[in-house]
């Protein structure tokens, strides 16, 4: 028999463990990483997880299945905070609280454009020419302020190459939505007058926008420009109209406010966004915390996970940031983030006046969201478990996966797979298979393609087997999953086919038993046929995006693509020049010829190519 593996002596670590500041990560048996944390004293933070009292039932479990534990010496406590969030972020160790939200957030861009700029929705690197305005919470926060600029402002924010190529106004100009630059039905001047006022607005100085329109009614009507006085006071109506839902009550800065509600039923963290003063929105965030460690551990976690990076800030760090509870290591994080934004950032909870009613508004959406999120909780596990009773299982079900097809007259065909457990969509497991190597249109070859790729890596170890697998389609399809199991020898998982009904209505679904091949009937109003539509209706949108974003990028870049000398990043730089294809291809060679790496042959020989006739 082999010999067992050496048991962990603790007292043997701590003796050679240094005093300095440093990182400390917890390892199971199996090498896994339990737990990642900093400390001023390695030695002392350490130790205090193996002095056997005062520690709570679930850190005990926790300590029980340490291993081992790796440490990490660095200079100072500012480099084990940043590589202490930056491995978690890597590792997502199980007894962390650990931020599940890698998405960079959105802005309102004003492009560099002399006479007409635009407004845009923007989300990226801003190293692109213009003027940024945010972050904002939310793409629905950016595209809610978009909508109220162009009411009140009508500035454009169509793409250039739509600009370059309009003969006449388009909708947004009948509905009173553009001032239609693209046709000169606006003076320059005016033009950059509204996009000034803009400016303003999204800099929180709305009332001096409110100021300078009213003086420029009254000295419109005084030289009896009827017209444009009427206009103007429309766009004063407007505003304060928007001033007025708006919670401002004269307070400025830019300001992130974080408040957290933790409760037995769950955690949650609501991220309000403020600049200029004014509420750009806000979202919810559900950390885990499988430690207990209360709202301190969870605010400065959360806040160093936010905005940190190993390499710096990864989120705009505003000059203050105010939390609803005391955030632990206050001081050591104001300081951290204050070094990476290069200026002063005040970190606190002790607040008054309007700062205090906006850090009860965070705690108040906080509390609202993590009970509808319970309340969505409850109402998938009777999902869950109205399914359970319907199949007649005695297991639950924790995991189910659904594949779809989707493809545009047999083009660019894309298999989705989604994935839900017992809290809903699992996004970070969700696959997508783009699709090669099948006869155009041949949706069983596309199906068996995306499930042998799939269900080998599960074959390999790669990751979990479903409880319960739904294809979405018929027969054939449902033929071909079974055949794909059989043969990589994938065995205890259910498959069932979802297949529209002849109507094609949601709720006259046909499921069929993969093993039996007999039609189940559930309740079109039942809670089980539900959650199928639900997982079936999330594979069909996953798919559907996979496949327009491969139809777009074949569509955008085929036409330059068999143009020799037009590698990648000439294409790019073509693309991005003249806002797309059409763009492009309406160019002529000395508009050609000034962008960045094209020379005045190349130019020539792109324009012959895209207008071979």
């Amino acid at each position: 028999m082999p010999p067992e593996p050496a048991r962990f002596d603790p007292q043997a670590l701590l003796r050679h463990l240094t005093r300095r500041p440093g990182v400390y990560e917890m390892l199971d048996a199996e090498g896994e990483v339990l737990y990642v944390g900093k400390a001023r004293n390695l030695r002392a933070r350490v130790g205090s997880y193996f002095r056997g009292s005062g520690l709570t039932a679930k850190t005990l479990a926790m300590v029980g299945r340490v291993a081992d534990v790796r440490t990490t010496i660095t200079q100072s406590e500012t480099e084990a905070l940043l590589l202490e969030q930056s491995l978690i972020k890597h590792r997502r160790p199980p007894y962390n609280v650990v931020l599940r939200d890698d998405k960079t957030y959105p802005y309102i861009q004003l492009t560099d454009h002399v006479e007409f700029p635009r407004l845009d929705f923007y989300r990226g690197s801003r190293k692109r020419p213009g003027r940024y305005f945010g972050p904002y919470p939310s793409a629905g926060a950016v595209r809610e302020t978009l909508n109220v600029l162009q009411k009140l402002f009508r500035i454009r924010n169509c793409s250039d190459s739509y600009y370059r190529n309009r003969s006449r106004p388009c909708l947004q100009h009948q509905i009173g939505r553009c001032t239609a630059p693209c046709v000169g039905l606006v003076e320059p001047e005016i033009y950059a007058e509204d996009v000034r006022h803009a400016v303003l607005f999204l800099e929180g100085r709305s009332e001096q926008v409110h100021q300078e329109l009213e003086s420029a009614m009254q000295l419109a009507a005084a030289a009896l420009e009827f017209e444009r006085a009427g206009r103007l006071r429309d766009q004063i109506v407007q505003l304060r109209r928007i001033q007025q839902q708006q919670d401002v009550d004269g307070a400025t800065g830019d300001v992130d406010v974080v408040a957290v509600t933790d409760q037995p039923t769950g955690l949650c963290v609501a991220m309000m966004t403020i600049r200029g003063g004014r509420l750009l929105g806000s979202r919810d965030y559900f950390p885990r915390d499988e430690l207990d460690s209360g709202p301190e551990a969870v605010l400065a976690a959360f806040i160093s996970q936010y905005y940190l990076g190993e390499s710096g800030a990864v989120r705009e760090i505003p000059r203050e940031i105010l939390a609803s509870h005391p955030v632990a290591d206050a001081t050591l994080l104001a300081r951290v983030l204050a070094e990476v934004a290069g200026r002063a950032v005040r970190l606190t909870h002790q607040v008054r006046g309007q700062r205090s009613r906006w850090v009860r508004l965070a705690k108040d959406n906080a509390e609202k969201s993590l009970a509808a999120r319970l309340v969505d909780r409850q109402n998938l596990a009777q999902r869950f478990a109205a399914l359970e009773q319907a199949l007649g299982r005695e297991d639950p079900l924790n995991r189910l996966e659904c594949f779809d097809i989707s493809h545009t007259m047999g083009e660019h065909t894309v298999a989705s797979c989604v994935v839900f457990d017992e809290n809903g969509p699992l996004k970070s497991d969700y696959r997508r298979f783009n699709i090669s190597g099948i006869t155009p249109g041949d949706d069983y070859a596309a199906m068996e393609q995306a499930l042998r790729r799939r269900y080998r890596r599960i074959k390999n170890g790669e990751g979990r087997k479903p409880d319960l697998l739904l294809i979405d389609g018929g027969r054939g399809q449902l033929a071909e999953a079974m055949r794909v199991l059989s043969e990589l020898e994938v065995t205890g998982v259910p498959v069932i086919g979802v297949a529209k009904g002849v109507t094609r209505k949601a709720g006259l679904e046909t499921l069929i038993d993969g093993a039996t091949g007999r039609e189940l009937v559930l309740p079109p109003t039942g809670a089980a046929l539900h959650l199928i539509q639900h997982i079936r209706d999330e594979a069909h949108r996953f798919a559907i995006t996979g496949h327009r974003q491969r139809r777009g990028k074949a569509q955008t870049q085929s036409e330059l693509e068999g143009i020799e000398g037009v590698g990648p990043q000439r294409r790019r730089a073509l693309i991005q020049h003249f806002g797309g294809i059409r763009g492009v291809r309406s160019a002529s060679v000395t508009e050609l010829a000034k962008v960045p790496g094209v020379s005045r042959k190349l130019a020539e020989h792109i324009h012959a190519a895209l207008h071979v006739t």
